[in-house]
């Protein structure tokens, strides 16, 4: 028999997931570190059940591990996840994005050209200087991507993106990547809004798995050194 649990258990799941979820995206929790039943049950005031749904929930989205009757743990990083997460990112991307300059209407490239806008204006100094989530560089960033394909109109493609968008940004703040490396990255966004508006989806297309493999090229020499300065 399917057991439902009751609507307040999964508010309070949802609830536990999302600040969790938040947690370990913003590379507050360390991969690998367990995730105690208890002590989210007493941070959060919710019952044992609402913790292990919503701890479910992060399995589901391969952020976190359920171990064998031992509760759970955040999911591991390594340089091959990395790397098939990227590959899967481009190819999904490509798609999105083909979709989108076939559909995309004024409104689409006003909603470009002004997140382009907003993303260009945050210099690392200015973001250093800036506070609350809404206006750090990573969200500014996001902003700008979701804008580029915000005319693909699928939303199981939004859903997918999402996640391996969010996997993605958890590597770059574990290996601590600030946007004002060598990189020319606003040089790199300038070139993807530029192909998008001129309707280059062959163009986009190239532009954005360079864009996608020197980030995660960044992340893992970032990595690499770490790992050589433990040993």
């Amino acid at each position: 028999m399917i057991q439902i649990a009751p609507p307040a258990q999964k508010s309070q799941s949802l609830t536990v997931a999302i600040a969790v979820r938040e947690d370990i995206l913003e590379a507050r929790l360390e991969p690998g570190s367990r995730l105690h039943v208890a002590s989210l049950v007493e941070r959060f005031g919710v019952s044992q059940g609402a913790v292990r749904e919503a701890l479910s929930r992060l399995v589901a989205d391969g952020l976190a591990v359920a171990l064998d009757q031992k509760g759970f743990r955040v999911a591991d990083v390594s340089i091959e996840d990395l790397r098939d997460l990227t590959e899967a990112r481009i190819e999904l991307e490509v798609v999105a994005l083909r979709r989108a300059i076939a559909r995309g209407d004024a409104a689409w490239e006003g909603r470009i050209l002004a997140a382009y806008h907003e993303l260009s204006k945050a210099t690392p100094a200015a973001v250093e200087q800036l506070r609350g989530e809404m206006v750090a560089w990573g969200v500014l960033h996001r902003r700008f991507h979701d804008a580029l394909v915000s005319a693909a109109g699928s939303d199981w493609l939004a859903r997918f993106r999402e996640t391996l968008a969010a996997q993605s940004e958890r590597y770059r703040k574990l290996a601590v990547v600030r946007p004002d490396g060598p990189r020319d990255v606003d040089g790199e966004h300038r070139g993807l809004m530029d192909a998008v508006l001129a309707r280059d989806a062959d163009r986009c297309a190239v532009l954005i798995e360079a864009h996608f493999r020197a980030t995660t090229q960044t992340v893992t020499l970032a990595f690499e050194k770490r790992e050589g300065a433990a040993t």
